[in-house]
């Protein structure tokens, strides 16, 4: 049987199950599992995966690895089935796929990204580009600089090499991820910025249609990329902030860089500079010691900015982490808060895809008559397409948070 991968978490997981991939050829009856540990549901996602692949294919070898893997290996390891842990720093190596040993790497201890070379993401009409790797940042609800270490920036060069094939194996959208990507370039030399990055990767790839972020520190956007925002149409109208929160207080005891004031001066500038931008947040319900009016600031701050995507998290504890030693909300109220933000959400979402009834878009095909458009909503085609095919269409509906749209 051949190798499968099973992704959980962002998309940095995401390119890095295809560097995997490149690397276990002549591997045989395999199941990779790369781990998210961000919240307590992304881990038993994980362990449910890896006892269904043990009952469903007990020949199998299986293979743990990823954030949760790197930061409690033992517990990984213990699971039925299990063959190996893998640290992450370790699963990119292409020598590591030749061993027989368990392997955990220290990744605190490594200050460098080795660049790596992926021309194909399976089943994906986007393409995945790592420009950034770890965090330096101690956010106190957050255990992922312990999976991830330190932040290390890929090299421009490098960078630039892997863009030129992704753009000549066709791929019409590139994203660029990172742990923190608006930290990018601080460890290199002449600290280069995300916008002299972007402004690089555009004019060394010409024939790349589409590029976009992926999350952003709304505190850290540099003067270049702001520039970008405003007059490159080849960045996508489409902006993912990392908010979590909209009440200074909650924002000051998660140890964030921005303040309530500062969230909102980010927002204003994007949606002036780039009108008919689209803007998402990552947000977190019941953080603990959120009061109710406290949560209303959230609230509030997701109903004046009229934020089209918002992507929920009820708060999770995460052992080691200064936050789960804080007064917890309770979970049915964690829940309670995150359905209504997940609610206005779909509210603002609805309202943004209506008002682009009757307007021009470029949609990603990405499989049969699906795809995306430029500021990252699903859009359904009047005719199947081929997936990574940019088609120019016009919107004529929405049904069900879907743009119905026909070709032009």
């Amino acid at each position: 049987m051949t190798v499968d991968i099973l992704t959980f978490g962002c998309r940095l997981n995401a390119y890095e199950s295809e560097v995997m991939r490149g690397h276990t050829a002549g591997l045989t009856d395999t199941v990779i599992v790369n781990t998210c540990a961000v919240t307590a549901e992304a881990e038993r996602q994980a362990r449910q995966a890896i006892r269904r692949a043990h009952r469903d294919r007990p020949e199998a070898r299986i293979v743990v690895t990823g954030c949760a893997a790197q930061i409690d290996p033992a517990a990984w390891a213990a699971l039925p089935g299990v063959h190996r842990v893998l640290g992450n720093i370790d699963k990119l190596a292409p020598e590591t796929w030749q061993a027989e040993r368990t392997i955990v790497s220290d990744i605190m201890a490594v200050r460098e990204v080795a660049p790596q070379l992926v021309s194909e993401f399976a089943g994906r009409a986007r393409a995945f580009l790592q420009v950034q790797q770890g965090c330096d940042h101690r956010c106190t609800f957050c255990i992922i600089p312990f999976g991830r270490g330190p932040s290390r920036s890929v090299p421009i060069g490098a960078i630039a090499t892997e863009l030129r094939g992704l753009v000549a194996a066709g791929y019409r959208e590139v994203v660029l991820t990172g742990v923190d990507l608006t930290s990018f370039g601080a460890d290199l030399p002449g600290r280069p910025t995300l916008g002299q990055l972007v402004r690089r990767l555009l004019a060394l790839a010409p024939d790349l249609p589409r590029l976009r972020l992926s999350s952003l520190d709304p505190e850290e956007i540099d003067d270049d990329l702001w520039r970008l925002i405003a007059e490159e149409p080849r960045l996508m109208p489409h902006l993912h902030l990392s908010l979590q929160a909209g009440s200074d207080l909650i924002l000051k005891r998660m140890k964030r860089r921005h303040s309530r004031a500062g969230a909102l001066a980010t927002i204003r500038r994007a949606q002036e500079l780039r009108p008919g931008l689209a803007i998402g947040a990552d947000l977190i319900a019941g953080f603990p010691t959120e009061t109710d009016a406290m949560f209303e600031e959230t609230r509030a701050l997701v109903e004046e900015t009229a934020l089209p995507f918002v992507h929920v998290f009820p708060y999770s504890e995460r052992p080691g982490t200064p936050a789960a030693r804080m007064p917890a909300v309770p979970h049915p109220v964690r829940r309670e808060r995150a359905a209504g933000l997940r609610a206005l959400g779909a509210a603002n979402l609805n309202r943004f895809l209506h008002n682009l009834v009757g307007q021009r878009v470029a949609v990603l095909a990405e499989d049969g008559t699906m795809g995306v458009t430029e500021h990252f909503a699903r859009a359904q085609l009047s005719q199947a397409a081929s997936p990574g095919e940019v088609v120019q269409a016009r919107v004529i509906a929405v049904a069900d948070g879907v743009l119905l749209t026909e070709r032009v």
